[in-house]
């Protein structure tokens, strides 16, 4: 089935839709993106999403000339051309095209890309066996740089060397810890620990990405009946944890079993980590359909 492109006023084939060399996204890392999934032709969170970007657009100055209601659309027309029953959507906004660092300089007419394609972050084997994750020796941007909330394209560089180091190490995932040595989220995933029979998760202070499955793990641990609580959080907690798992869109939800060499708990995925990831899946079934 061919990948289809939402560019600028409407869909075309991925092999025709480019944008401009001097496009500011390309040139300085100016531009915000959502890693969208649909299921059963249904797209999970699609709202949640696209107020995030468009929060992040005006937080960047961004002058955006599409409205939520035009972005949903599109997204929608774009699925559905696609023709995939479960897929991925790749939202990419950038600021505009010019050579020059200053925004006043340049066309500030924001370039909207929307991709519908399929992404599999993790082969099908590693949600059975679970994750062996390090410890990046890189940290996390502080929120005085760079507020943690933005999915911001020149962000990730640090997410991609840290993925880097975690491919030498033949491990899954790098865990990335802040300044102060807190846990604040893997390269593209947030965490979760299980211990004592509650669910614990990084404090947004501590610099990571709030994820909208990350969100969705808030409300499935309350119809589990289950605590859950936001701390601020060490490698020395998730060493010590019965259970531990990962969530993102691209990721859905996957265990994690060992740090360093170091196993969590037995080293395998624990029941509680398998009822979130059938919560999960259920969970998924409940979308936006674009047919």
């Amino acid at each position: 089935m061919p990948k289809m492109v939402w560019f600028k006023t409407g869909i075309v084939p991925l092999e025709q839709a480019s944008v401009s060399v001097l496009d500011h996204a390309y040139l300085y890392g100016d531009g915000l993106f959502e890693g969208i999934r649909f299921y059963d032709r249904k797209i999970f969170r699609l709202d949640e999403h696209l107020s995030r970007v468009i929060d992040g657009c005006r937080y960047l100055g961004f002058e955006l000339a599409y409205t939520h209601a035009e972005i949903r659309q599109a997204v929608l027309d774009v699925t559905k051309a696609a023709d995939f029953d479960n897929g991925y959507v790749r939202l990419n906004i950038s600021r505009g095209t010019g050579l020059g660092l200053d925004p006043k300089n340049i066309d500030r007419e924001a370039n909207l890309v929307i991709i519908a394609s399929s992404l599999a972050l993790y082969p099908p084997e590693a949600y059975e066996t679970g994750l062996d994750v390090i410890t990046s020796s890189f940290r996390m941007t502080p929120p005085d740089s760079l507020d943690p909330r933005l999915k911001c394209s020149g962000r990730y560089a640090a997410n991609i060397l840290a993925k880097q180091e975690a491919n030498r190490a033949g491990a899954g995932e790098a865990l990335i810890l802040n300044h102060q040595g807190y846990v604040a989220e893997c390269s593209g995933d947030n965490i979760f620990l299980v211990r004592r029979g509650h669910i614990t998760t990084p404090h947004p202070s501590s610099g990571l990405l709030q994820g909208i499955t990350r969100d969705s793990v808030f409300e499935i641990a309350r119809s589990l009946e289950m605590e859950i609580r936001e701390e601020f959080l060490t490698s020395y907690d998730i060493v010590s944890a019965d259970e531990a798992f990962l969530t993102g869109t691209a990721a859905e939800v996957i265990p994690m079993v060992s740090l360093d060499g170091r196993p969590i708990a037995d080293g395998k995925p624990g029941p509680v980590t398998g009822k979130v990831m059938a919560a999960f899946r259920a969970l998924t079934k409940d979308g936006t359909a674009f047919d």
